[in-house]
């Protein structure tokens, strides 16, 4: 486990399982809404946010969080280990709701306000993104290491296992 994604649905836990699954590994953590996102809440433009992702697809070792699936093909092509969070849509509201107003290592600002256009994109996730994600994997993942975490509680269990293994 040298080159990592972490993707599935906002508010299901992704980034705090990169955050640790760094400390445990000590991969660097590479968050793609901080790349994409300026503190502003504008955003960089493709060009500038495709060279940057391939600035890290070129480093030896990395953890990779978000989905963004305009680039997932080719994380997937780059990655040897794959984790998809796919929690139910009512846990992923409930994470984004309980993350408000807190600072976030994951993002350059503060969110304050529950976003009902983001919150309409996570009710989407399962029909909308998560097929391309799970082609996707049909056809790379037999390549990779691939872990579905279906619970948070699956997701706690992996660390704490990879820690026994320390």
């Amino acid at each position: 486990m040298q080159k990592v994604i972490v993707i599935g649905c906002p508010g299901s836990g992704k980034s705090t399982f990169a955050r640790h699954l760094s400390r445990r590994t000590g991969l660097p953590v590479f968050y793609l809404d901080r790349i994409w996102h300026k503190a502003d809440k504008t955003t960089v433009s493709r060009e500038e946010f495709d060279a940057r992702l391939d600035e890290i697809l070129k480093l030896d070792a990395w953890i990779i969080d978000g989905n963004y699936n305009r680039t997932l093909e080719k994380r997937l092509q780059a990655c040897d280990t794959v984790f998809l969070y796919d929690l139910p849509v009512e846990e992923c509201l409930a994470g984004v709701k309980a993350r408000l107003g807190k600072p976030r290592e994951d993002m350059p600002w503060v969110e304050e306000v529950f976003d009902e256009e983001f919150a309409d994109w996570i009710t989407q996730f399962p029909k909308g993104s998560l097929p391309l994600i799970k082609e996707l994997l049909a056809h790379y993942g037999a390549e990779k290491d691939v872990y579905t975490f279906d619970t948070r509680t699956e997701a706690d269990a992996f660390l704490a296992e990879l820690s026994k293994n320390d």
